[in-house]
Parts: C-alpha cells; sequence; structure tokens
C-alpha cells in the first residue's frame, strides 16, 4: 500500500474511512433467505417499539428524504406489511405494522440475528461488546459533530486542508 494517504490525515484515517465504507457496501449482515427488502426492515425497526408514526416522523427516524420514504412505504403497504390508518383530530393518517408485517419483521430479523452470532463467533480477538462500545462512540461523536458544524458543512480547518490539499 502506498505511503500516501492523501486526502486523508493519516494511515489509519485512510483505512477506517475504508473500513466504513466497506461496511457501507454490504448488503447487510442478512441471511439469504430474507423476505423484506432493506427499506421495508428498516421501517418495520422504527416502528417494532409499538409506536405508529406519521410520514414526518418517519422521515426524521430513518434521516432519508420524504419522498423517499413516502415510495418505501407504500411498497411496503403494497406487499402487506404496513398499513396507514385515521385518527380522529390529526390531519395525518398513520403508518403501523400489519400482522405479515410483524410476522415478516420477526422472521428476517431471527435470520440477521444468526448471522451476527456467526459473525461474533469468528471475531477474534474482539467482542461484540467491544464492537458496541466502540460503534456507539463513534456515533455519539458523528451525531456531536454534525450538530456542532451542520450536516455537510465543512469547519475552517477542514477547508484549509481542502486548499492545500491535505483533506
Amino acid at each position: 500500500m502506498s505511503e500516501d494517504h492523501a486526502p486523508w490525515q493519516s494511515p489509519v484515517h485512510r483505512d477506517l474511512a475504508a473500513e466504513l465504507l466497506r461496511m457501507s457496501r454490504r448488503k447487510g449482515l442478512v441471511h439469504p433467505s430474507v423476505g423484506l427488502e432493506k427499506s421495508a426492515f428498516a421501517i418495520l425497526w422504527v416502528l417494532s417499539d409499538g409506536r405508529p408514526r406519521t410520514l414526518r416522523e418517519l422521515t426524521a427516524e430513518l434521516e432519508l428524504e420524504q419522498s423517499t420514504v413516502n415510495r418505501q412505504v407504500n411498497a411496503a403497504i403494497k406487499h402487506g406489511y404496513l398499513e396507514r390508518f385515521e385518527v380522529e383530530g390529526s390531519l395525518s393518517k398513520l403508518i403501523r405494522p400489519t400482522e405479515k408485517g410483524i410476522e415478516a419483521f420477526r422472521h428476517d430479523g431471527l435470520l440477521r440475528a444468526e448471522r451476527l452470532e456467526q459473525v461474533f463467533a469468528d471475531l477474534a480477538p474482539g467482542s461484540p461488546e467491544a464492537l458496541l462500545h466502540e460503534l456507539r462512540a463513534f456515533n455519539d461523536a458523528y451525531e456531536r459533530t454534525q450538530t456542532r458544524h451542520g450536516a455537510g458543512e465543512r469547519d475552517e480547518n477542514t477547508e484549509e486542508r481542502f486548499k492545500r490539499g491535505l483533506g
């Protein structure tokens, strides 16, 4: 591997970015027999706490564009996994899982859990607890940084590094 690690601060930063990209390209730690599309599973995951949501609430929790979530919800409704229903006194319809959706979520959730157990059994020398601790710390720091600097904005130091070609 080349000593050149631009635009990253160091080889460690570059390699971490590469591993995060590698994770994002993975279709998920899923079993080949899952039935739900990734988007339907994500929506059902949010709704698994038993509280119906509006489209706007789902959009916020999934951190996606409303048109994307609307398309995904409509597809899940078409497959019988979700339903919209009216609530008296509310202009917005709520979305909740159907029995078919709950069963599909349980089925696919168990398959995903089994796959993770296989991965964790092969995770050496690490542990699921250590991974959870580090991922949670990373995600918390990422969210704090986004809050401080705004999503998609660069701070002055980043801007200066880009001008000098250091990323």
